[in-house]
């Protein structure tokens, strides 16, 4: 296969009929030589931050010189951002030769594996043979079920924010989907927890009880805010100063996790000198993310897709831009709860944009609309995406902001009209 035969192949393998569980992967490995028992990893679950915080930890572990893989998802732009080592992704050619070796013994499977649990075979794989040091693992959805949780020991495991969402695969509690993401926990190995519900903590609790792993929860109320701005964001945590370029309170709490996570790895071995963290958290990039991209008028990115994530955008648009107009391009999957994810940004809004995003999930622009001119405010529906970009940023004026929220699956398209590849 070429580059182009094998982003077909990938894309044309079917999700239908499949059983959920582990045997799909777990074979399709084994025929490659289990490439995964080979490598250690720091693995990632949560409804939100997850990829923040995998973002973060790479960065670190590559600012102290360790050849770092990281395997996150959906990407934005280009399929070959899922897979990465020290901040590159995986080259075209690379990638094609890596799929065509994984295909041989799939397509031999009389039970077929899912797109996912080929590109997690794959990338287990790469960074094998790359001889990385450890790998930065996110998983896609869930946990317990996920292919990700193929790998038997990692160094430690984090569980990020849980929130609804995916709840007819994951529970419709946040106690049912905790319990889903905590399937990552394996015994004896160490786990740091994002601070959260009681109800949720508990069921990592009685997860760690079971398996015998030490557990670390971040304290958010040893974060002091020095300096946040547009510029990015200067915090203490526990004493520490720490700068990082990401916004939002939340990327804070992301970073503290962080922080924890380095102190569990140190604890393990792993040399991480404290100047180190520090640069690796200045130094990370992880886009899309309430992420300026023009400052004539602002245009903010996010991807943010549920309630919780429109939560924290909301709170952004009050603390970054409390008095100019705001413009929101907005475009939705229709097996999201965008009804939800509305009526929190609805009163931060002056005016909104609709946009269809690229996928064939998407709700269409126009039916988004209709729900949105119930909040009382001038509604815009645009053919493209590209459209959309130019009507949001005509509608805010020099003066106003726009923000482009509600489906990953639409910034790349957006980021690509700044030429942000």
């Amino acid at each position: 296969m070429d580059y182009k035969e094998a982003l077909a192949y990938i894309d044309g393998v079917a999700w239908f009929g499949s059983k959920p569980g582990l045997s799909r992967v777990t074979e399709l490995l084994h025929a490659l030589g289990d490439p995964q028992d080979r490598l250690k990893f720091v693995h990632i679950a949560g409804t939100n931050g997850k990829g923040s915080c995998a973002a973060m930890l790479a960065s670190v572990l590559k600012a102290a010189g360790y050849k770092t893989g990281l395997f996150t998802s959906p990407y934005l732009y280009r399929f070959n951002e899922r897979m990465q080592i020290n901040g590159e992704e995986i080259g075209n050619e690379d990638l094609a030769d890596i799929v065509t070796r994984v295909s041989v013994p799939a397509e031999k499977m009389e039970d077929h594996p899912t797109e996912f649990e080929l590109m997690t075979a794959a990338a287990m794989l790469w960074y094998a043979e790359a001889g990385c040091d450890i790998v930065v693992l996110e998983t896609g959805l869930g946990g317990r079920f996920d292919a990700t949780n193929v790998i038997s020991r990692p160094e430690v495991s984090v569980i990020m924010n849980i929130g609804l969402d995916h709840t007819k695969v994951l529970g419709d509690t946040v106690e049912q989907i905790a319990a889903e993401k905590a399937g990552i926990i394996k015994p004896g190995c160490p786990c740091v927890l994002y601070q959260q519900s009681e109800s949720v903590t508990r069921v990592i609790r009685d997860r760690c009880a079971e398996t015998g792993s030490a557990l670390t929860v971040a304290d958010f109320s040893a974060i002091k805010t020095e300096f946040d701005s547009l510029e990015g964001q200067v915090f203490t945590y526990k004493g520490d100063a720490y700068a990082i370029p990401l916004l939002g309170e939340h990327q804070r709490k992301n970073a503290a996790v962080v922080i924890e996570a380095t102190e569990v790895l140190r604890r393990r071995g792993w040399k991480l000198p404290q100047e180190d963290v520090e640069h690796g958290l200045y130094a990370v990039s992880w886009p899309a993310r309430f992420e300026p991209v023009s400052e004539e008028p602002y245009f903010i990115v996010d991807g943010g897709h549920n309630p919780q994530c429109a939560q924290t955008v909301a709170e952004n648009l009050k603390n970054y831009f409390p008095l100019c107009r705001r413009v929101l391009l907005m475009g939705v999957l229709a097996d999201k709860d965008y009804k939800s994810l509305s009526e929190i940004l609805a009163p931060e809004a002056d005016e909104f944009v609709c946009v269809t995003p690229s996928s064939d999930r998407a709700l269409p622009a126009e039916e988004l609309a209709e729900l949105l001119r119930t909040f009382g405010k001038p509604v815009t529906v645009c053919e493209s995406i590209k459209a959309g970009v130019s009507a949001a940023i005509d509608a805010a004026g020099p003066d106003g902001m726009v923000c482009a929220v509600g489906s990953l699956y639409m910034v790349g398209e957006i980021r690509a009209c700044f030429d942000l590849y």
